[in-house]
């Protein structure tokens, strides 16, 4: 199963893995504390998030290299707007070696 790591430096990285998990909450069973998360997307996907006193990491797991692209696009594109105040640009996802 391909997956793919982005460590984000920042202050606030509680703060936005409880963001982003409760944002999903509707809509998939999502788990979290503020330091450790995860969201079961529908389409087989499932993106682990863990926040420590200066960096967030996340971790997407999916079904296929199209949907790890995929969804890679779409978590970084919601946190960037939890977190408009800092320029997250930078942000680059690393490939995972499969098991």
């Amino acid at each position: 199963m391909p997956a793919a790591e982005a460590r984000i430096a920042t202050p606030n990285a509680s703060k936005y893995l409880q963001q982003l998990c409760k944002h999903w909450s509707h809509k998939f069973a999502v788990s979290f504390t503020p330091e450790h998360g995860t969201i079961p997307f529908a389409d087989g996907r499932v993106c682990t998030l863990d926040a420590s006193a200066d960096t967030l990491t996340l971790r997407l797991d999916a079904p296929s290299g199209e949907a790890l692209t995929r969804g890679e696009a779409v978590v970084i594109d919601h946190l960037k707007r939890f977190a408009f105040r800092e320029n997250l640009d930078g942000v680059a996802w690393t490939p995972l070696q499969e098991a």
